[in-house]
């Protein structure tokens, strides 16, 4: 079953659930009024005759004000759950972050703005950075991460979260917090962070790139460099006199 199917299903779901709530409320509700009416006509005896009056605008009852003021809540709660669980539970609604992002644009296109910038391709919706890689590992460390000379970084440090802006004077990735830092194609090079930075599989489609931003794929551990890169110049991040 795929995601957006799945994602379906649970909002009808809910949305039948909800729907079974406020009918047995409602039929609850008159139940109970026509009961009390019923009591009520029997407690009075009927009047042999009675002059017809004009009808009278019927005031609302204490018990009806209630029952529709429990009805309208009932119905906007349903309407926020149901958007709230749609909105976490199928996000690619949009195509954002969690989704399968098609960037429409094709792969040389990205690189020689790459190049040209000497700064990694940043996608804020999908949270990503795509960078070149040409390495050896493209076949090993990275199989399947890899599409067209192009890998995806996902931008938040493994040490504790924070985004990881990329320095174009050291060339390296480096996590303003606490001091961690990476080479170009996210290795781990220095810094409290545990392993490499994590990835997202990039694949090209119709001659367009895609990134799978729906699963994150764990970082190679410490001591995985693929591309032998050294700083090209200073750290833009110096913390504990590095």
């Amino acid at each position: 079953m795929s995601r957006e199917t799945f994602a379906i299903l649970v909002v009808a779901a809910l949305f039948g659930l909800f729907l079974l709530l406020v009918v047995a409320t409602l039929i609850r509700s008159r139940y109970a009024s026509a009961v009390f009416k019923e009591t009520a006509a029997g407690a009075q005896p009927r009047p042999e005759a009675a002059a017809p009056e004009a009808k009278k605008p019927k005031p609302v009852s204490r018990r009806e004000f209630f029952r529709h003021s429990l009805l309208a809540s009932l119905g906007l709660f349903g309407a926020q759950f149901g958007a709230a669980s749609l909105a976490f539970i199928w996000p690619n609604l949009r195509g954002g972050f969690g989704a399968v992002i098609d960037m429409g644009l094709p792969p040389d296109a990205i690189k020689s703005q790459i190049e040209a910038d000497r700064l990694p391709f940043y996608f804020g919706a999908g949270r990503f950075y795509l960078v070149n890689y040409e390495g050896d590992a493209a076949d090993s460390v990275y199989a399947g991460l890899v599409g067209e000379g192009l890998m995806a970084l996902y931008q938040k440090c493994v040490h504790l979260g924070c985004r990881v802006p990329f320095c174009q004077v050291s060339q390296w990735f480096e996590c303003p917090c606490h001091g961690s830092k990476y080479n170009r194609a996210g290795e781990y090079t220095d810094g409290p962070a545990p392993r490499s930075m994590d990835r997202f599989r990039v694949f090209v489609e119709n001659g367009s790139v895609n990134v799978d931003t729906s699963e994150v794929i764990l970082g190679p551990p410490r001591g995985t460099n693929t591309i032998g890169q050294e700083p090209e110049g200073p750290f833009c991040v110096n913390i504990g006199g590095e």
